[in-house]
């Protein structure tokens, strides 16, 4: 383990509490009233300062990015280590995914904020990297367990689709789905009672579609849901229950 010294751990310290201030600034006033003048104020460092950790906000918004991915890369992690077959795995993946936009709906927003390619494209490349490694690592999870599917048997993928194809799918529906459940008002309106549930049973009917087994009319994948948020998440199932 590697010991910081007193210098770095008070740049670290810095960075945490610029990075602090800017997500609690971005949520209540949006992209654009994040600036690095108010931030300097709020945080009471010179301008500087806060330029010598980060060249412009939209750099500051893409570490709050890596954060994010940090935490929900910790969530697959441990979702990747529920004991049953690989469908099965891959639901309590689904569980970790559902509990990270529940619980942490400030982290989503910033990745939804991040997405905008007027931020992206004035970032710098060393931070464009490290969140690029970040994603890597949670879609590779991901990857992982359908590359097992594969090893085990439980499936075949068509045609020239990859490991990683499946995953984009997947990531696709969740993170369109989430991001309308998370900013429309309307979907009550137009009968989705439950709309996490939705997405759960159209992802089943996809994956029935590619034949990965045991298919959802064999196997009672809600069921294994729940087990993983009780079992896998227990802590987080107490904070959902809070929620509520």
């Amino acid at each position: 383990m590697t010991t910081l010294s007193r210098k770095q751990r008070e740049i670290q310290e810095r960075e945490g509490k610029i990075l602090e201030v800017a997500r609690e600034m971005l949520l209540r006033d949006g992209y654009l009233g994040l600036s690095m003048d108010r931030i300097a104020e709020a945080v009471e460092y010179g301008k500087g300062t806060v330029y010598r950790h980060f060249p412009n906000k939209e750099d500051i918004i893409l570490a709050l990015a890596v954060q994010t991915q940090k935490k929900r890369t910790s969530l697959f992690q441990r979702a990747s280590l529920f004991r049953g077959k690989s469908r099965e795995r891959l639901t309590a993946v689904a569980v970790a995914g559902e509990l990270f936009v529940r619980l942490y709906p400030d982290h989503f927003h910033v990745e939804q904020v991040v997405r905008l390619s007027s931020i992206w494209e004035k970032t710098s490349e060393k931070r464009q990297e490290i969140l690029r490694t970040c994603e890597h690592a949670c879609t590779g999870i991901v990857a992982g367990i359908v590359r097992d599917a594969v090893a085990q048997g439980d499936l075949t993928l068509p045609g020239k689709l990859t490991p990683e194809d499946i995953v984009f799918g997947l990531w696709s529906i969740s993170f369109g789905s989430y991001t309308l459940m998370s900013t429309s008002n309307s979907l009550l309106d137009v009968g989705i009672n439950d709309p996490a549930l939705v997405i759960r049973d159209c992802i089943h009917q996809m994956l029935d579609g590619f034949g990965w087994k045991a298919l959802s009319t064999q196997h009672d994948y809600e069921a294994v849901f729940q087990k993983a948020l009780k079992e896998t998440f227990a802590d987080e199932y107490e904070q959902l229950l809070a929620l509520r």
